[in-house]
């Protein structure tokens, strides 16, 4: 995927990277947890997804403060510095009206902006999203953020697999060995750990229900049926409080679509549908010829010792980090 790399620079003066890819009317994607744009354009994890939105479209996107080519020593690492960054990189290319793509915790800061700037965002696309973090949640409180908090202190983007591939896993479980493997080098390449960590945190203590029901521009919401990283349940949360809102449920068990998945071909149907654009092509090139062998692969890894030991692994690190968050 051919693109270009720009910077601009938000209120405070923080470098943000951003990219341009493809022809057409724009649809900016939102920056998400850990991204790097130039590491991005060779994933196998959503290559096909950043291909597939930039045929027929100007695809802009960019890397959060802290990761990425943007600015990685930053002060500031909150929720409206965040909204503001997206605001940097729309303003910087002076877009007037605009589609806004959102993946996972990118979807509250798509929503706040959206919600302050009514008059800039066209349409609203939510893949995985939610409305509020796991903080404000009953069955995903301080005990598993703890957990996650200790993993990514202790393994993120280490030489260690066992910890580089819990999150990967975690992501998409139906993923393959090469997949897993990427997904734990993004870590590397993406953020130091502390960054991580502080950016996570911000993540799961957002709350924007209180926004929401001021969204009145066309919405889609798209959710796998068996998400681990954000249940089901949050995406039917947010489609009942946007008013007009579009769900659609994906047949999944992963948060991060897969290419050789049928939930991507109806993730890039109902998006055509939704901005009128034809369905986009050159994800397919790949996706019938390789779709059993990935789903034979995955099988082979699921079955496998290594397999079960990372999960043994994870399962203890979290057992171990609770208790020590509990004596402390």
């Amino acid at each position: 995927m051919e693109q270009t790399i720009r910077f601009c620079t938000a209120p405070d003066g923080t470098r943000i990277a951003y990219a341009v890819a493809g022809k057409g009317p724009p649809i900016v994607k939102v920056g998400n947890w850990f991204t790097h744009l130039e590491f991005d354009g060779k994933s196998p994890v959503w290559r096909h997804m950043l291909e597939g939105l930039s045929e027929h479209r100007q695809l802009v996107r960019y890397d959060m403060r802290g990761t990425g080519l943007s600015d990685r020593e930053v002060t500031d690492i909150s929720f409206d510095r965040f909204v503001d960054d997206l605001a940097a990189v729309v303003d910087a290319l002076e877009l007037k009206r605009f589609p806004l793509f959102a993946i996972s915790q990118g979807g509250t800061v798509s929503m706040a902006y959206t919600a302050r700037h009514p008059e800039r965002v066209s349409h609203l696309i939510l893949l995985g999203c939610f409305a509020r973090g796991r903080a404000h949640r009953i069955n995903q409180g301080a005990a598993m953020m703890e957990a996650d908090r200790a993993i990514i202190r202790q393994g993120w983007g280490s030489d260690d697999p066992t910890y580089r591939q819990v999150f990967g896993m975690g992501f998409f479980p139906e993923g393959t060995p090469e997949q897993w493997k990427w997904f734990g080098e993004l870590e590397r390449v993406s953020a130091a750990p502390e960054i991580a960590e502080r950016i996570f945190v911000v993540n799961q203590n957002v709350d924007v229900r209180g926004l929401v029901g001021q969204i009145k521009v066309p919405t889609l919401i798209l959710h796998c049926r068996e998400d681990r990283r954000v249940p089901y349940e949050m995406g039917c949360e947010l489609a009942a409080q946007i008013p007009g809102a579009r769900f659609v449920t994906l047949a999944s068990n992963n948060h991060l679509i897969l290419e050789h998945e049928p939930a991507t071909e109806v993730f890039f149907d109902e998006v055509a549908k939704l901005l009128g654009d034809e369905k986009p092509r050159s994800w397919k090139r790949a996706v019938r010829a390789t779709e059993g062998k990935l789903q034979r692969m995955a099988r082979e890894v699921e079955t496998s010792a290594t397999y079960k030991i990372l999960g043994m692994v994870a399962a203890i690190a979290s057992v171990i980090s609770f208790i020590v968050w509990l004596l402390a």
